[in-house]
């Protein structure tokens, strides 16, 4: 179900237009307007989840299809074999600005490490 308000559940109904990367049954990855890294890519549960602490017991399959879905698109986009990171941020104070569950791809260069 989606959030009237909710700017990824706006770019899921194609509402708002995405560069889109990944599509399957529920989940969407599309290219990050403020891009960290050469590759950046967001991956979002098409169903409005507001974030990772929001998921229960029955929702193991959520984190499954995003991190399938982004190890899948690091192979096409080609930063799995140099490597790459997946982020997740839960509310304002990890960096969430959007009140929608989403997984980060990153890669295409070094990362650093700590990261923030």
């Amino acid at each position: 179900m989606a959030a009237p308000d909710c700017l990824f559940c706006k770019i899921v109904e194609r509402k708002i237009p995405a560069s889109v990367v990944f599509e399957s049954e529920d989940v969407l990855g599309f290219k990050d307007v403020n891009p960290q890294a050469p590759v950046h890519v967001l991956f979002v549960p098409k169903r409005h989840v507001t974030g990772v602490d929001a998921l229960g017991p029955g929702d193991a399959g959520v984190m499954a299809s995003l991190t399938l879905a982004a190890n899948g698109a690091a192979r096409e986009l080609g930063v799995a074999d140099a490597g790459y990171r997946l982020v997740i941020n839960n509310k304002k104070d990890a960096g969430q600005t959007v009140d929608h569950l989403h997984l980060h791809l990153l890669g295409g260069r070094r990362l650093g490490w700590p990261p923030g």
